[in-house]
């Protein structure tokens, strides 16, 4: 497991890079040069890239700036300078509408709390996902995901019904439901003992192998850094 950001200048040209897409075409997300303001002062994010199927984990200490750094890669919070690239596009260079649309068409999102709406079922919660980029929801797509995640049985059952894993594998669902190129996930395992913490790291990583998207975790949490691929350390200084 890398321990530490990967400098690009440190990956060689035409080699078997860790962080390109099994298509050659580059890495689903890459930053550089980010710097992030907090309130008074700035954040510098080090360089580095997520393949398809990879996963990174975002560290640093408490008020480094991780979850700064994450609403920036989720078009949330701009940059004070330097690029987000998602599939070789820069959303920050689009409109706020274009870069709406862009959000909901390529970033999955994952939260600690899950927000899954209690009165909604497990299916409905899930195409919460396409209804918010104003796409009808795809319901192979939905189907294929009940099944794959094991939620077919109760893709009826209300939210507030079911148990805590199957609110969890609802989240990814609804996170993965439009195709996105990248997954993004804030502290999801704090709230979590070990053994639950192991489930959803293997439920996530699983998935970023499979649907091919690069995975992203802001956490300060060691379970998650044994678990993962590469880390991205923030010291909370520019």
């Amino acid at each position: 497991m890398d321990t530490a950001a990967v400098p690009l200048a440190d990956v060689p040209s035409g080699a078997s890079e860790i962080s390109r897409s099994p298509s050659g075409l580059g890495p689903r997300l890459r930053v550089t040069g980010l710097r992030l303001s907090r309130g008074n002062r700035q954040i510098a994010v080090p360089d580095f890239r997520v393949g398809a199927g990879e996963s990174a984990a975002l560290v640093g200490p408490s008020g480094s700036g991780k979850t700064t750094a994450l609403m920036a890669l989720s078009l949330m919070h701009p940059p004070v300078d330097g690029s987000v690239a998602i599939d070789g596009t820069e959303p920050w260079t689009l409109s706020r509408r274009a870069r709406d649309r862009f959000r909901g068409a390529h970033i999955g999102l994952i939260f600690q709390s899950f927000h899954l709406v209690d009165a909604l079922s497990v299916r409905a919660n899930i195409a919460l996902a396409a209804r918010c980029v104003g796409q009808a929801a795809d319901q192979e797509r939905l189907n294929h995901l009940l099944a794959q995640l094991g939620l077919a049985e109760v893709a009826d059952r209300r939210a507030d019904r079911i148990s805590h894993g199957q609110a969890q594998r609802t989240a990814v669902a609804r996170a993965l439901m439009n195709r996105p190129s990248i997954i993004l996930a804030d502290e999801p395992t704090s709230a979590l003992d070990d053994r639950n913490t192991e489930i959803l790291l293997s439920l996530l990583k699983m998935c970023a192998a499979t649907e091919k998207v690069a995975l992203l975790i802001a956490s300060h949490d060691r379970r998650v850094l044994d678990a993962i691929d590469h880390t991205v350390r923030l010291d909370g200084a520019a």
